[in-house]
Parts: C-alpha cells; sequence; structure tokens
C-alpha cells in the first residue's frame, strides 16, 4: 500500500528536500555565502558557486563538512574555528554560521511548506503503523518540523545537533540513519531510508538498510540510481499508487 517491501516496519526521512522544500532556501543560502567570500577573496578571478557544488560537495552534509569539502574542491583551506564562531570570522564554522543565519531569517520570514505529496505519504505511513524518524544534517531540524506541522508524526529525530553531540560521521557515512534506526529500535534491514540527496542515498546503501528511495527533486534520476537507490520517485506520493 505504500510502496515498500514487506518486512519494512520504519521509516527514515530526511527533512530539507524530501519532506519540506527548505532544500532550496539552503541552497540559495549557501550560494549567497559561498559567493560573497569568494568574490572577496578572488576579486576579478571570482568564480561563482553553482548548482553543481551543491549537489556535489554540500547537500545532505552537515553544515561544516559542507563548507569544508567545497572549499577543498577550491584549493582553499580555512582554520576549523568552533561551532560559536561569528557569523563574520573566516573560519570553517564561521562561513556555515553566516550560512545558517541566512536561512532562519528566511524560516522565520516566510515559514515552512512541505510537499503536500509527502505529508500524504506520512500520513500513509502512520496508518499503516510504521515508525517514522527525520534524520537531517540540518542543526534546524526540530525548528523545521514545527514550523511545517510535520512534528506529529516524528516519533525520533537525529539532527545536526545529536550529530554533532555524539560525534556522528556525517552523510554519506551511514552513522546518522543507523543511529535513526536504533532510536525507534529497529534493525537497518526492517528501514527504509527516504532521500534526496546523492550523499543521503549513498549512506543509506553504505548501511545496508532494507531499502533506499531516492526523491529526484533536481533531475539527478540517474545519479540517485547510482549512488545506491533501490527506487526513484518525483515526489514521495508517488509510491501511494492509485491512493488518493
Amino acid at each position: 500500500m505504500i510502496g515498500l517491501p514487506e518486512g519494512i516496519t520504519a521509516c527514515l526521512f530526511d527533512l530539507d528536500g524530501v519532506l519540506t522544500g527548505t532544500a532550496a532556501l539552503h541552497r540559495e543560502a549557501w550560494k549567497e555565502t559561498f559567493d560573497a567570500f569568494l568574490r572577496e577573496r578572488d576579486g576579478q578571478g571570482f568564480q561563482p558557486f553553482t548548482d553543481a557544488d551543491y549537489a556535489t560537495y554540500v547537500d545532505g552534509r552537515s553544515r561544516a563538512d559542507g563548507v569544508r569539502e567545497f572549499l577543498t574542491s577550491r584549493g582553499i583551506t580555512l582554520p576549523e574555528g568552533t561551532p560559536d564562531d561569528a557569523p563574520s570570522t573566516p573560519t570553517v564554522n564561521g562561513l556555515g554560521n553566516r550560512k545558517n543565519e541566512l536561512v532562519l531569517k528566511v524560516i522565520e520570514e516566510h515559514g515552512v511548506d512541505p510537499y503536500p505529496g509527502s505529508v500524504r505519504y506520512l500520513e500513509a505511513a502512520e496508518q499503516a503503523g510504521l515508525a517514522i524518524a527525520v534524520v537531517t544534517s540540518s542543526a534546524n531540524g526540530a525548528a523545521v518540523l514545527e514550523a511545517g506541522h510535520l512534528s506529529r508524526f516524528v516519533k525520533a529525530r537525529i539532527d545536526g545537533i545529536v550529530i554533532r553531540e555524539e560525534r556522528l560521521r556525517g552523510k554519506p557515512a551511514p552513522d546518522s540513519f543507523l543511529a535513526g534506526a536504533r532510536a525507534l529500535g529497529v534493525a537497518p534491514e526492517h528501514a527504509a531510508v527516504f532521500e534526496d540527496a546523492l550523499a543521503g542515498v549513498q549512506a543509506g546503501r553504505a548501511g545496508n538498510f532494507g531499502y533506499v528511495v531516492g526523491v529526484n527533486r533536481a533531475n539527478q534520476a540517474d545519479e540517485l540510481r547510482a549512488h545506491g537507490a533501490d527506487v526513484v520517485v518525483n515526489d514521495l506520493a508517488d509510491l501511494l499508487g492509485d491512493q488518493g
């Protein structure tokens, strides 16, 4: 009824880009942050941050990992700094905090709209008796779930704060999804992972989860399959077949 194999008893959902449209907000905030940094650093040699950069180096990763991976791709090294660095500080954490400041401002001003098909799927999964967790690299997971009125579905949340406190490796390592399965009390082979990011799909496959659903929000269906998705859909409601 909900498009998953027999034996799956839990669903582990990424948040931004899977349940809510906030992935676009994150992408724009990263672009504004990195372009300002690169323009100031490189002057006339400035090369902008692109959608391909976002998909390859940032999407699905923790904030600090995203900064580090992208800067490495440009041959740039910055001091790590600390999570409390001011947004103006020229460190990995400072750049990440600058981006986060932009995202929080947009969420506060405009709110969060979940995908209607994702809400339908959450309702169907809940009615089918499946346990539901959200696994996100974002430290703003709780705020986004509340703003999108999705908290009522979620039995466990592994977010950027938990990842940092528990010293979990970020996606594409499977640690955060494995923590989500543990929080729900299910073995990985009985859980399905839902991801729109290549790093997230890769994490689902690396964790030997029972099923990995790639959500094609960025016209990268082939890449999602190549990174380990068992099935790729354009919207979670596609898994419901003729329902609704």
